[in-house]
C-alpha cells in the first residue's frame, strides 16, 4: 500500500498536494510519505515476530530522516559501507541493531564497526575472516560474525540482481563453509554466531527463500554437532513489490509464515534485512515536462529529469508506471518519455498514455522510493535532485538541490594549470 492518492483530481502525498510541493522545492524531486514508511515496518515486523531483528537495507534508501523514521518503529540497518554506518549512527539506530554486509570491508570500515559495537559482521570470504580477525584483536576486540554462505539457489529475478547461485560474487562456497567456521573458531578476534544468507532481490516467489533456509537449516544442525555455538540465521531480504507490470510478489505475512515454517524448530535468532519492501512503494519521483515533440512514427515528452536521477530503466530495463499529478479531460495518446540526458538510453518509458502534455505539466513516477535517489549521480553536470519527506499535513526538504557552484567546490585546478607549458 502507499499514502499517494487523488483528490480533487490532483495527486496527493498523504495530505500534501503534490504541486504545491512542486511549487516550493520545483521540479525535479523525490518525495517519501512517512505513513507508508512507518505502515510497511509494522506490518513486517508483526509478520517475523518480536523476537527478529529487522535491519532496513540502508542501500535501498539512505536519508538519514527516512532512517529516522524506521528508526522510531524499532528498525535497525542493514549496512555495506562506512558512510552508511555513519548514516545508520547519525539517525540514532543502536550499534546492536546493525548488521555490515557486503563483499569488500576495508580495515577501516571494521575498525569504524568495531567501535560502534554492531550485531554482527556477515563476513564473505576467507580473506575478509582473516583480515577482520587482525583488526578486531589488534584493538582488544572480538567481532561476532556470520558467515554468509551460498546456497546455490536461482530465485529467478533478473540476472543483474540475483546474488545466491554458485558463480555470483557473494558469499562462500557451500562446500566451503564448514572448513570456514573452523578457520573462524580458531582465529583470534572473531566469534561465529550465526548463518548468513542472501539470493537475490524482487523475487516474486516464496519457493527460493524456502529452498535457501532449509539449506541454511541443514548447515546449521551440521555446524552444531560439530560444536559450533549458532543461535542467529540471517535471511536477508528480496521479497519483490508490485511495480504495474503485473507481477504480484508475496505480501510479507506469507513470507514470513513460510521462513517461519522452516526455521522454528532451529531455535535461533532470525535476522532479516528489507530494503525495497519497505521504502519501494513510499516514494515517488516527480518530474515537469519541457518539452513535447513528434518524429515520423513516435511522440516525446522531454522531462526535466533524467537517467541520472532515476537509472533503473537504463540500468536494469526497470519499468515505473507514470502519472500526471493533475488529471487532464480528453483521450490519451502514447509518448515516449524520456530526460535531457545526453544518451539514447535516456528513456524512461515507451508508450505512455498522456493526454496532450504540455510544458508546465508534472509526471508522477510510482514506485520509486527504493534504488531511486540512491543510485543517482551527477552525469551531464547535473545536480542531485531534492529528497522531500511529507508526515501528515507537512512536509520538509531532508536533502537539498545542491548548486552548481557545491559542486564546482569539490573540483581544484593544480597550480601548474597557471604556468606556461615547457
Amino acid at each position: 500500500m502507499d499514502h499517494f492518492e487523488r483528490r480533487g483530481g490532483v495527486l496527493h502525498a498523504e495530505d500534501v498536494p503534490i504541486p504545491r510541493i512542486a511549487e516550493a522545492v520545483g521540479t525535479p524531486f523525490y518525495v517519501y510519505a512517512s505513513a507508508t514508511l512507518r505502515r510497511h515496518a509494522q506490518v513486517f515486523r508483526a509478520g517475523v515476530g518480536e523476537d527478529a531483528l529487522v535491519a532496513f537495507s540502508v542501500k535501498a534508501l539512505s536519508n538519514v530522516a527516512v532512517l529516522k523514521v524506521l528508526a522510531s518503529e524499532g528498525l535497525g540497518a542493514d549496512i555495506v559501507s562506512g558512510g552508511e554506518l555513519a548514516r545508520a549512527r547519525s539517525a540514532g539506530i543502536p550499534g546492536e541493531r546493525i548488521v555490515f554486509s557486503g563483499v569488500g570491508k576495508t580495515r577501516a570500515e571494521m575498525t569504524a564497526a568495531l567501535e560502534a559495537r554492531i550485531y554482527q559482521f556477515n563476513v564473505e570470504s576467507e580473506a575478509e575472516l582473516r583480515t577482520l580477525s587482525e583488526v578486531a584483536s589488534a584493538r582488544g576486540s572480538v567481532a561476532p560474525v556470520a558467515l554468509r554462505v551460498n546456497p546455490d539457489v536461482d530465485a529467478g529475478t533478473l540476472d543483474k540482481i540475483s546474488t545466491g547461485r554458485k558463480d555470483d560474487k557473494f558469499g562462500v562456497p557451500w562446500e566451503r563453509a564448514p572448513a570456514l567456521y573452523d578457520l573462524a573458531r580458531r582465529l583470534p578476534g572473531i566469534e561465529a554466531r550465526g548463518v548468513d544468507l542472501h539470493i537475490g532481490s524482487q523475487i516474486a516467489s516464496l519457493a527460493p527463500f524456502e529452498a535457501a533456509a532449509r539449506r541454511a537449516g541443514d548447515l546449521i544442525e551440521h555446524l552444531r554437532a560439530e560444536g559450533h555455538d549458532i543461535d542467529r540465521l540471517d535471511l536477508g531480504g528480496g521479497l519483490g513489490i508490485p511495480y504495474g507490470d503485473g507481477v504480484t510478489p508475496p505480501d510479507p505475512a506469507a513470507y514470513a509464515a513460510a521462513l517461519r515454517r522452516v526455521t522454528d524448530a532451529l531455535d535461533v535468532r532470525l535476522v532479516f534485512e528489507p530494503g525495497r519492501m519497505i521504502a519501494g512503494n513510499a516514494g515517488l519521483m516527480i518530474a515537469g515536462v519541457i518539452y513535447t515533440k513528434a518524429q515520423e512514427a513516435r511522440s516525446f515528452a522531454i522531462l526535466d529529469a533524467g537517467m541520472n536521477d532515476l537509472i533503473r530503466p537504463a540500468l536494469y530495463g526497470a519499468r515505473h508506471a507514470i502519472v500526471p499529478v493533475a488529471e487532464r479531460d480528453g483521450d490519451p495518446s502514447p509518448f515516449d518519455v524520456v530526460g535531457p540526458v545526453c544518451e539514447t538510453t535516456d528513456l524512461f518509458a515507451r508508450d505512455v498514455p498522456l493526454t496532450a502534455p504540455a510544458p508546465g505539466d508534472i509526471l508522477a513516477f510510482k514506485t520509486a522510493g527504493a534504488y531511486g535517489a540512491v543510485q543517482a549521480s551527477q552525469y551531464n553536470t547535473r545536480p542531485l535532485i531534492p529528497e522531500v519527506l511529507v508526515d501528515g499535513d507537512r512536509f520538509a526538504v531532508v536533502r537539498r538541490r545542491p548548486s552548481t557552484e557545491d559542486m564546482l567546490a569539490l573540483e581544484e585546478l593544480p597550480d601548474w594549470t597557471d604556468r606556461p607549458a615547457d
